[in-house]
């Protein structure tokens, strides 16, 4: 484990008082020594060396000294004087010392934490950011610091005017996205339409209504593609009118609506539902796992074995669940995340006139990141694929309906 900004700051502040400390009680010492030494000169005069010659006399308990007894009394009394006054000048303080520089490197813990404060909220914030399901979906978040305008303060400023410009261009992007398939909608509905009437006339040709019928099939695909990216573009937004919506009946309604296509693509459809009450809108839902169940039939096998099993669950944690699994290819693990992406197909899809616009798990997933859920997908042993989709579960006041 590596140490922390803080922890490395508090160090070397500790580190710099306890070195001013020491330096503060040398040159004390010092000071100290040489007063001493200049105070007891003046009181009783330089003594020279024991057993040097000099007349001094020394009166003492009424014992008189004089000569070298009473220049070793002396020196022996400044000695002990000195090494007392500097034994307890040393030890006082070195506990003091200690004691201060224990607060000190506390306060400077308490210190560094205040001044870093604003750092962690930026790393929060980007870490919010980072984790949103989408990149686009964390853009709407800002640190808004307030305080000194200091150096901290620019950088929060600087990452919330990036932040807010990504965010305008990921807005722009989507609004391009919509309107452009409101655009090319109208086109495509005029060109189905002429082709329908070319075709109904009396004298059309079997010729004319053959390539009608092609004309037809090739709009058809561009009206799946344009609405596929007019539903993008409209799940990749926060749902925010939600009503209760019980899994379970989707999971119902949908595999009723996929019996046909299922058993043209010599599929079977099991399903397995329970109550699974969350809230939402319900033509999203009802899209989610239509085009699950649609692409467990597109992806699957051709020999009439193949199978897609449905099923709908309350889950621990306050989640409800879909879980769509089917027969199929393999698929290998590092290509699961790539079926997530826009425009990707599956390398075994049977239908090679491209009735897919690989946009369906892309729209799954932007539907559940707008429901506040997630999505799950794992190669399934022996082929095929299981996909899950987490919820909210609706709390009570939702499921009373």
């Amino acid at each position: 484990m590596r140490p922390t900004l803080r922890l490395r700051l508090t160090l070397v502040y500790g580190a710099l008082f306890f070195l001013a400390g020491l330096v503060l009680l040398g040159v004390t010492y010092l000071l100290f020594n040489q007063q001493l030494a200049q105070t007891f000169d003046e009181r009783y005069g330089a003594p020279t060396e024991p057993g040097r010659h000099r007349q001094i006399f020394i009166a003492k308990e009424d014992v008189t000294l004089t000569g070298d007894a009473a220049i070793d009394w002396l020196w022996r009394e400044q000695q002990g004087l000195r090494d007392a006054a500097v034994t307890s000048l040393l030890t006082q303080g070195t506990v003091a010392l200690v004691l201060v520089g224990g607060g000190a490197v506390g306060l400077g813990w308490v210190v560094a934490g205040r001044v870093l404060a604003p750092l962690h909220l930026v790393t929060a914030t980007a870490r919010k950011i980072a984790a949103a399901p989408m990149a686009e979906r964390g853009l709407h978040e800002r640190i808004a610091l307030s305080g000194p305008a200091d150096e901290v303060k620019d950088l929060a400023d600087t990452f919330d005017t990036m932040v807010e410009r990504l965010d305008h261009s990921f807005d722009g992007q989507r609004r391009f996205v919509a309107n452009a398939s409101h655009e090319l909608r109208t086109p495509l509905t005029l060109n189905r339409a002429l082709v329908e009437l070319a075709m109904h006339r009396r004298t059309a040709s079997d010729d004319v209504k053959d390539l009608g019928e092609s004309l037809l099939e090739i709009n058809a695909r561009h009206e799946r593609l344009i609405g596929g990216l007019l539903l993008l573009a409209r799940s990749e937004q926060e749902v925010a009118d939600r009503s209760p919506v019980d899994l379970a009946d989707v999971v119902t309604h949908v595999t009723a609506q996929s019996a046909e296509p299922a058993a043209d693509a010599k599929v079977t459809v099991y399903e397995a539902v329970a109550p699974a009450p969350t809230t939402g809108d319900a033509l999203l839902l009802e899209r989610l796992v239509h085009n699950l169940v649609e692409n467990g039939i597109r992806y699957n096998l051709d020999d009439g074995t193949g199978w897609v099993r449905v099923v709908s669950r309350t889950v621990s944690g306050g989640k409800v669940e879909v879980e769509v699994s089917n027969t199929g290819p393999l698929v290998p693990p590092y290509d699961v995340p790539l079926l997530f992406k826009p425009f990707h197909r599956q390398a075994g899809e049977r239908a090679v006139t491209g009735t897919s616009a690989g946009l369906g798990l892309s729209i799954v997933r932007s539907v559940a990141t707008a429901h506040g859920g997630d999505v799950r997908a794992r190669p399934r042993e022996g082929g095929g694929l299981v996909v899950a989709v987490s919820l909210p579960r609706g709390g009570l006041a939702d499921r009373l309906w």
